[in-house]
């Protein structure tokens, strides 16, 4: 039964007399109620729309089969990339049956892991998670963060890695944050913020940032403030002890601008203040190691694709900074001194490629990857001679190698089996045009066999912004989309990473109209390639990419059948009013310009919505946590897609409970909204589950 033939009465949604002047511009805003998260009308109006979506989605007749088999396909080894601190080694694993991956500590790479922690017993319904790790340099102690609900609020305890047993120690209040222990194992750095009123705790604007040193023993309250900057509350702070333990290298930034500051303080003078080394906004610059007071960091100043340079604190004048590895054709995504070397990754066209530089810029060698893919790991400290990797495609599970960096040998160290064949499907990277004549890479992945007879359901996937790159990563859930016959494809938009900060900045703030077009190319590629047609073609894409979802469904509703929004920002007229939001505003512009508020408010998905226009069939996902990109632009977003449409197609919201952005969502919960994912594309797209190898 197409998705029309089901009945849909949606739940009454009042509308209030609100309106804000934004520089001479009156804007209506009739679902302002739906920001109380907390009010009984808010809750009351949540509880009808999920009975209604979860009414709809169970009535799918494709979707037991579809939960059965990522059920299945979930079950299977999952390891993250091992990393060594003194002589143990430490890792996460899930067998997939888990909610939370457990933390496991190896005396040796043959001896039997131990379970070092296990956040599955901490919440019966699995919504405490681990997401935040800091062990000290022997291995001995290690600093842990613990999120509740999907919160973006991490709680930080101590843990001694032999016994097992925490110490007394519990910090709050800590979020956008890690930790960074002395060599005396006495303490370590970590950034908090002011306690925030119980009721608002998830909404409130995070400010004031305050780099803390914490002794281990004491109270948090008896914490010292290391850096701290009242008269620019924006400003956010990160804390990184160098390896030989002499200097603290403070990291500066105003929110997500890529752009930021440098100070370091010397921990052998305790008299000592912050000294600052890089003192204005003009460039990244990337911490990477020492030798003494000569400080290496990536930075993209005089360079968008990236290069190495070197700074000698004692002669720090900028006529004195070497080049050690220039600006090259790929873009250089990051750095790592290991085995007295550097080992960089670079992003050719979006895939990883990894090379090793002596300390002088000398080109030694590539390290051979099994395909094209993408590369995590690499972590370790200078003078080690093995580390880690991970290696990942779009139809391959991370595969882990430990690689001998003196050897040049890369080893199997743990290879996920799963029951799925990758060797049935294949990856192609494209190259299309978008509105403006710029050429965009596109992969797309298909099982083989799979004809150009503009019948296949496709589904796009895009992000766009910040900075990140969307290289070939591995989902699980995509395999049952494959299974079915569908097409993936996943462009790689401007305001992403890929191509270094050139490429961000033209899909920012009055450029991002830009990021639609390319995404909208994309579409209409797929379509006059013969992948696809319109009436098979689905969009998703969540928080950023929410919004990309979100503006395309506005300005171009005829090409595309089905929409996934996820945790997307919708109201970009508010957005910076609540949690981190604020920080935003380098890559969107801030409604508070005038001249910024009139590019927001021209895509502003909430804001372009048009009454008697029929709109794809949409399911929005979001979350009652969701402390990042509060669930309010979600609510209002449906509400008023459901008011203006007027075409037969559903507009449903899925709101998941006990749950937040994203990060550390429990296995349960992530099966159950895949598989109501792709019950409602199957569904509305006329996809054909009976292919699913349950």
């Amino acid at each position: 039964m197409p998705a029309s033939e089901f009945p849909i009465a949606y739940p009454h949604t009042p509308t209030v007399e609100c309106s804000d002047n934004y520089h001479g511009t009156s804007v209506r805003d009739p679902y302002r109620w739906l920001e109380d998260r907390e009010s009984a009308s808010t809750q009351a109006w949540i509880e009808a729309q999920n009975q209604l979506t979860f009414d709809y989605l169970s009535a799918i007749p494709q979707r037991p089969s579809i939960e059965q088999r990522l059920s299945q396909l979930w079950h299977y080894d999952q390891y993250r990339v091992p990393f060594k601190r003194g002589h143990r080694y430490f890792y996460r694993h899930n067998d997939g049956r888990q909610n939370q991956s457990v933390l496991y500590a190896l005396e040796d790479l043959e001896a039997e892991p131990r379970v070092l922690l296990d956040p599955n017993p901490l919440a019966s319904d699995g919504t405490v998670a681990l997401t935040g790790l800091a062990v000290s340099d022997d291995g001995e102690l290690m600093a842990y963060g613990l999120s509740t609900g999907g919160s973006d609020w991490k709680t930080w305890y101590v843990r001694d890695v032999a016994t097992g047993e925490d110490f007394s120690d519990r910090l709050d209040w800590i979020k956008f944050s890690g930790a960074s222990w002395t060599p005396d194992k006495q303490g370590f750095f970590y950034s908090g913020y002011p306690a925030p009123s119980e009721a608002a705790q998830l909404e409130q604007a995070n400010y004031f940032q305050k780099l803390y040193y914490h002794r281990l023993g004491t109270a948090q309250a008896e914490d010292r403030c290391i850096c701290e900057r009242p008269d620019r509350k924006e400003w956010l702070f990160d804390g990184e002890v160098t390896e030989d333990g002499r200097y603290l290298i403070i990291t500066v930034w105003q929110g997500t601008d890529p752009r930021n500051l440098v100070f370091y303080r010397d921990l052998q003078n305790p008299d000592a203040g912050n000294i600052e080394l890089i003192s204005q906004f003009e460039a990244a610059y990337e911490f990477v190691g020492n030798d003494g007071s000569l400080f290496w960091f990536r930075t993209d100043l005089h360079a968008p694709r990236g290069r190495l340079i070197a700074i000698d604190v004692e002669a720090p004048a900028r006529s004195q900074w070497q080049e050690i590895v220039p600006e090259g054709q790929g873009k250089l995504e990051g750095a790592t001194l290991l085995n007295d070397r550097f080992a960089i990754e670079y992003l050719e066209d979006a895939c990883s490629a990894i090379a090793i530089y002596e300390r002088d810029g000398t080109f030694v060698r590539s390290l051979q990857l099994p395909g094209i893919g993408s590369v995590s790991g690499f972590s370790g400290q200078r003078y080690d001679t093995e580390t880690f990797y991970a290696f990942e495609s779009f139809t391959s599970p991370p595969t882990i190698y430990r690689y001998d960096l003196a050897r040049d040998e890369s080893h199997l160290f743990r290879t996920p089996t799963l029951d799925f064949n990758p060797q049935n499907y294949e990856t192609r990277q494209v190259f299309y045009s978008s509105k403006d004549g710029t050429q965009v890479p596109m992969f797309v992945t298909y099982k083989k066999g799979v004809l150009r007879n503009a019948s296949n359901p496709l589904f796009l996937f895009g992000y766009g912004g910040f900075g990140i790159s969307l290289t070939p990563s591995f989902a699980i859930s995509r395999l049952v989309w494959l299974e079915m016959g569908g097409v993936l494809a996943v462009p790689n938009l401007r305001g992403g990473g890929e191509y270094g900060e050139r490429w961000h900045q033209a899909g920012t703030k009055h450029n991002k109209q830009t990021v639609f077009d390319d995404f909208i190319a994309a579409a209409e590629w797929a379509i006059a390639n013969g992948y696809t047609t319109a009436q098979k073609l689905a969009m998703g894409g969540g928080s950023n990419g929410g919004l990309l979802v979100g503006a395309c469904l506005a300005q171009r509703p005829d090409l595309f059948a089905a929409a996934l929004p996820a945790v997307g920002v919708m109201d970009m007229l508010r957005f910076h009013r609540f949690t981190i939001g604020w920080a935003w505003c380098s890559d969107y512009g801030s409604p508070d310009d005038p001249s910024e508020f009139r590019t927001l408010y021209a895509y502003s998905p909430l804001h372009n919505l048009q009454p008697g226009t029929a709109y794809p069939a949409t399911l929005i996902t979001t979350a009652d946590r969701d402390d990042r990109v509060v669930p309010a632009h979600s609510f209002k977003f449906a509400a008023a897609l459901q008011a203006a449409q007027a075409g037969s197609a559903p507009v449903l919201i899925r709101i998941e409970t006990q749950a937040g952005h994203g990060a550390g969502k429990p296995t349960s919960k992530q099966i159950e909204e895949a598989a109501d994912r792709w019950a409602f594309l199957a569904h509305t797209l006329a996809v054909d589950a009976s292919a699913l190898e349950v």
